[in-house]
């Protein structure tokens, strides 16, 4: 699994860092920021942060 963010299409509703705080980030703007690649224990949170993303600024990349 990897993950890209596009702080530009972030509108910092804060869902990522609710559901995965050791990947996701906010900047001091409030746009997401990727502090590291999941780990497998993290996977399923991580998929759920990229699910309710209302603006789909997280993709994640299976495989």
């Amino acid at each position: 699994m990897r993950i890209t963010v596009d702080p530009d299409r972030c509108v910092g509703a804060g869902q990522c860092v609710l559901n995965a705080p050791a990947v996701f980030d906010q900047d001091d703007d409030g746009l997401v920021t990727l502090l590291t690649e999941p780990g497998p224990d993290q996977e399923s949170t991580v998929r759920l942060a990229g699910a309710l993303c209302p603006s789909r600024a997280i993709t994640v990349h299976e495989g």
